[in-house]
């Protein structure tokens, strides 16, 4: 094998072991991704079927009940309401009326099943992704885009 035969076989070695790792590196970024939607875009069917995402807003007042160790608890965007069920503790920080945002996946009921739960961390916060979603759904309810 010539000298140069030898640099192309090794360069060409090092751009596939390249491309196969930023392959790899792409999916696993692609399959921990967690898109955002509004629980006005739950209801009108926007959100991904069978695909983690997030939904944010506010905690219904009175909608809270748990079952064992599980908690039921709506979302709303106070124009449209999401069902939530939750297996596990819920933060401290956790109250009904305040701002919140769970991760899951939409099951076949429509309800959506959390894997995760993120509360406000002090009385004048409301995360960002929910208070979005609170002035987007109320900008539509007033018919402004």
């Amino acid at each position: 094998m010539r000298p140069w035969q030898k640099r192309a076989a090794i360069i060409g070695g090092g751009l596939a072991a390249l491309g196969v790792a930023a392959a790899l590196a792409l999916n696993a970024l692609n399959s921990n991704i967690a898109l955002y939607v509004t629980p006005s875009e739950v209801v009108a069917g926007k959100a991904p079927q069978g695909q983690a995402f997030r939904i944010g807003g506010l905690v219904k007042e009175g909608s809270l009940k748990r079952d064992n160790l599980t908690a039921h608890f709506v979302v709303t965007d106070t124009v449209k309401e999401v069902p939530v069920a939750y297996t596990g503790i819920l933060p401290d920080l956790f109250k009904e009326g305040k701002g919140a945002v769970v991760q899951g996946k939409l099951g076949p009921d429509g309800s959506f099943v959390a894997s995760e739960v993120l509360a406000k961390h002090d009385e004048n916060y409301t995360p960002k992704e929910a208070q979005q979603a609170i002035d987007k759904a109320q900008a539509a309810a007033k018919g402004k885009p």
